[in-house]
């Protein structure tokens, strides 16, 4: 039996802070949004890939979310690694770099982490 990996969901605190972050840093866009009355949940992508970044925007959770230890992530490889590095550190949220293994992590509104590969 073969399963695909469609999407990974991060719940936020400011929906349009968030996609405007996703945006910005990753070029991930708005494909579709579903709303109700206690939530909205927004799916992020690009031309790259068919796998989707869930965003959940509660009503009722008002306070931060609890990531624990964020020793979790989502990774991306980057077309152009240093060019991605610049715009990351202008952005300012790149939050480790690991400069052995050419990689580095930018964090996002709500602090998760997303790694970034050339």
């Amino acid at each position: 039996m073969k399963f695909k990996m469609i999407h990974e969901n991060y719940n936020v605190s400011d929906l349009d802070r968030s996609i405007k972050f996703y945006n910005e840093a990753l070029d991930l866009h708005e494909v579709r949004r579903k709303t109700t009355d206690d939530f909205i949940i927004v799916y992020l992508s690009n031309d790259v890939s068919d796998f989707e970044l869930e965003l959940t925007w509660l009503k009722d959770h008002p306070q931060p979310y609890n990531l624990g230890e964020c020793e979790f992530h989502l990774a991306f490889q980057a077309e152009n690694y240093e060019v991605a590095h610049k715009k990351h550190e202008e952005m300012g949220c790149i939050c480790f770099e690991n400069e052995t293994m050419g990689i580095y992590f930018i964090v996002d509104p709500d602090g998760y982490w997303l790694e970034i590969l050339p």
